[in-house]
């Protein structure tokens, strides 16, 4: 086999960018717009020749084992019920499009796209695996330039210098960032006093935050409020590792990721045809390549 690039796509924030981003449209009385708008992007990133190896994580249900460890985690409430409602549908239209669906329940979809991207970057014919979300969850997950992940609408990526360069932290200290200063979107609070660059200050020496001195004046960096930042995580250091936990993405998620799993052999065309007037959308409208079953 030749060198190749993997795709691995974060298909619960595609599906969120489209829902918020696509019109909305009403086909048989249902909400399809996100899931048509998707449609339509990943066909032609199919197109473009680009994609030869590719997988897409979906949350199929937005809790995971995460709110079994703390209550504040992240739920479905609040939702749009338009936008879960498209769910089932957007899994249904990607895995018709011929790309691998990972849809999570017990894990989340971050985990299976670190396990695949972890997994992936052992095998001696990848020469890169591109993990295509800006979710800076994600960024722990990137190896020098051989796991890189990439923002697909604004065309930035990030290989571990641009990790550095952004947050402070190498990749592998993402997970103590979170935990530190928090991540409202996955409700997880933080510590108070502790802000982005005041964290990215200790972890740039200390790495992990349990090889953060308890006492400020051994920390070796020049950290405005060190007093108070010191008697935070004092007070609060059981708590600040739980979070770490919450923060950092598993590799062991019950999923198939091998190279010839996730090679893209072109679009299902029986299914297509039963999905896409579900969508008000042709196979015309895609110029995709297709294979039968």
């Amino acid at each position: 086999m030749s060198a190749v690039r993997a795709h691995l796509i974060d298909g619960t924030f595609e599906l969120f960018r489209s829902f918020f981003g696509a019109p909305g449209l009403v086909v048989g009385g249902r909400e399809v717009g996100a899931t048509r708008a998707l449609v339509r992007n990943f066909a032609a990133w199919l197109r473009s020749g680009e994609v030869t190896h590719v997988g897409a994580a979906f949350d199929t249900v937005i809790e995971s084992f995460r709110n079994e460890l703390f209550a504040g985690y992240k739920t479905g409430e609040g939702l749009d019920p338009r936008l879960v409602d498209q769910f089932p549908l957007a899994e249904q239209a990607t895995a018709a499009l011929g790309i691998v669906v990972w849809g999570m329940i017990e894990f989340e979809a971050d985990d299976a796209l670190a396990t695949a991207a972890t997994r992936l970057a052992t095998e001696e014919e990848i020469t890169q695996v591109v993990i295509a979300s800006p979710d800076k969850d994600l960024c722990q997950c990137v190896r020098g330039d051989r796991v890189i992940t990439l923002d697909r609408m604004r065309q930035k990526s990030l290989d571990e210098a641009g990790v550095i360069e952004k947050f402070g932290v190498p990749p592998a200290s993402i997970p103590d960032l979170l935990a530190l200063i928090g991540d409202d979107a996955d409700g997880v609070p933080g510590l108070p006093k502790w802000g982005a660059r005041s964290a990215a200050a200790v972890l740039a020496k200390w790495r992990h935050i349990e090889a953060i001195p308890d006492d400020p004046a051994a920390w070796q960096v020049t950290v405005r409020g060190a007093a108070a930042l010191g008697d935070s995580l004092r007070a609060q250091r059981k708590d600040a590792m739980l979070y770490r936990t919450l923060t950092t993405l598993r590799t062991d998620a019950p999923i198939d990721s091998s190279l010839p799993h996730i090679a893209w052999r072109g679009a299902d065309e029986d299914a297509l045809a039963t999905l896409l007037p579900q969508l008000d959308l042709t196979l015309g409208d895609l110029r995709i390549a297709t294979r039968s079953r």
